[in-house]
């Protein structure tokens, strides 16, 4: 009896300790699995970035997250997506993504909108459209969509430009704004920039010379155009003030080649002066309609601190070298103007 005991014991004994084993090894395979889905890292290298676009449901993020083979288990993405809350909880943006991810720290950051901004650096775009479409390529709202606010009068309006002059606003620079910011939500950052740079000092500069901020970015972009040197800019922005105080026609050559929009045209032949444009300063008085380039800073600083001379003439040099020759009569002109032709007629620039 007391064999029979001890052996009912031993398998009470032995069943027990299978129990708290398999119990043990339940929890410990859960627990790991746990850990892997939560915690061990996620996403697979060579990813930088993951783009959610404005309006975005879970299903587009997982499809994209799977579509990019940016995850090395979208099972258990999806898994902890659905613990976490995120699937109703989707916020656009572009997230900075790191081999060190884990689902866990990638689903926190997708839910707060922890986006890493852009920085968008630019100067010296020629065109509207080509800015339109440097933008487009940074940040979620595309070309089109620029461009369509850059032409209606009604928006570009409540800042207090027209559709000519609203290119004055872009001041070249560096600026950090997040990737899905709006079309709108962008025009509002340059102009808060655009509005620091004009100090009241900037203004007052402005004001003394008989220009308005636009107007000053205007002749800011001829003058841009015209120096291939920056150490030219203060001489050449004073030469242009003196020709609109004495009520000259600009008579820039650079304007001429904006109007046809021929980029490649070097020597800027008689026939082209009686082109019919607005932004023609051979054949209309005054600054034209807008800028016919982004000016840069400098360009803008020199015709706030024009050098004060009697120049009124200026062409370049026959060497060559970007530098120009300054006249403050007809005649002295002429003799430069001359020699620039006879260098161009002996390297048989033509057009």
């Amino acid at each position: 009896m007391e064999n029979k005991k001890g052996s009912t014991g031993n398998k009470k004994k032995t069943a027990a300790i299978v129990i708290v084993l398999l119990i043990i090894g339940s929890l410990t395979y859960y627990g790991v699995n746990y850990y892997f889905k939560y915690f061990s890292p996620n996403v697979n290298a060579g990813h930088e970035y993951l783009y959610i676009r404005t309006g975005s449901s879970f299903n587009e993020v997982y499809n994209t997250l799977k579509q990019e083979d940016i995850l090395k288990d979208t099972a258990s993405f999806l898994w902890a997506a659905q613990k976490m809350n995120y699937t109703n909880r989707v916020k656009p943006g572009r997230y900075r993504l790191h081999s060190e991810l884990s689902n866990r720290k990638l689903i926190n950051m997708l839910k707060s909108g922890s986006q890493e901004p852009v920085t968008l650096s630019f100067q010296n775009l020629r065109l509207k459209e080509q800015f339109a479409g440097f933008v487009g390529k940074k940040i979620e709202a595309d070309s089109t969509q620029i461009i369509h606010l850059l032409d209606s009068e009604g928006f570009v309006h409540q800042y207090g430009f027209t559709t000519e002059n609203v290119y004055t606003m872009f001041l070249p620079n560096s600026y950090q704004l997040f990737w899905n910011s709006s079309p709108e939500k962008f025009f509002k950052r340059m102009y808060e920039s655009y509005h620091k740079f004009w100090t009241p000092k900037r203004l007052h500069k402005a004001s003394d010379i008989g220009l308005k901020p636009t107007e000053v970015s205007v002749l800011a972009a001829i003058v841009d155009a015209e120096a291939l040197h920056d150490s030219e800019m203060p001489t050449i922005a004073g030469l242009y003030l003196n020709r609109l105080k004495k009520g000259m026609k600009l008579e820039s050559d650079p304007t001429v080649i904006f109007a046809k929009n021929d980029f490649t045209i070097k020597r800027v032949l008689s026939r082209y002066l009686s082109f019919d444009s607005p932004y023609n300063t051979y054949l209309h008085t005054g600054l034209p309609p807008g800028p016919i380039m982004m000016p840069s800073i400098n360009a803008i600083n020199a015709v706030l601190d024009a050098k004060k001379t009697s120049y009124i003439y200026m062409c370049a040099k026959e060497d060559f070298s970007g530098y120009h020759n300054f006249a403050t009569t007809m005649a002295d002109h002429l003799v430069n103007a001359h020699k620039f032709q006879q260098a161009l007629n002996e390297r048989n620039i033509k057009k």
